[in-house]
């Protein structure tokens, strides 16, 4: 896996499942001038992946509120994507755009792809309102992530300062 971090995004052209369970394309030019959080997960009807996919549709306010999107995506199709929401209580009130990556070629060009099994790997990047990549992550299968944690990042990120470690909004930047 190559390091996207201070690099150029893969730019990407993707069918979506929007909040309201259409269907649209999504790219990630569409949301130049903004902040941009996307993560992959493993697979649609799982465990662990609708404990994330809530768990950041519960703080989307407070990425608004940071001028930053979410966007999310796996390698499942967008109509597993609606059909996993509509048979989910938490899913059905996703309010941000669910990526379909049956090609495979978005998680490859972001480097999360998991040949063998063909899915994602738990992978997070957060990009700039320029295009650029400024902070990536990737979990094992098995690992939820912290959303709190990427919250902190984005923060620290929006400084444009050194932030010490465990930094945490209103805290002393380093100078």
């Amino acid at each position: 896996m190559s390091v996207l971090v201070q690099k150029p995004a893969p730019d990407f052209d993707a069918q979506a499942v929007q909040a309201d369970g259409s269907f649209k394309n999504v790219k990630l030019s569409d949301y130049r001038g903004k902040y941009v959080v996307l993560f992959f997960y493993p697979l649609d009807f799982t465990f662990v992946c609708p404990t994330e996919l809530v768990s950041f549709n519960d703080k989307l306010g407070e990425f608004e509120d940071r001028d930053c999107t979410v966007l999310t995506a796996s390698t499942d199709s967008v109509f597993s994507h609606k059909g996993w929401c509509d048979s989910h209580d938490d899913l059905k009130k996703l309010k941000y755009p669910m990526l379909a990556d049956t090609t495979h070629n978005l998680t490859k060009s972001y480097g999360v792809l998991k040949d063998d099994a063909g899915i994602a790997y738990r992978g997070i990047f957060l990009i700039d309102p320029n295009g650029v990549v400024r902070w990536s992550a990737v979990h094992d299968l098995s690992v939820g992530r912290n959303v709190d944690e990427v919250l902190r990042v984005l923060d620290a990120l929006q400084t444009d300062k050194l932030c010490p470690c465990n930094w945490k909004k209103g805290e002393q930047t380093l100078n």
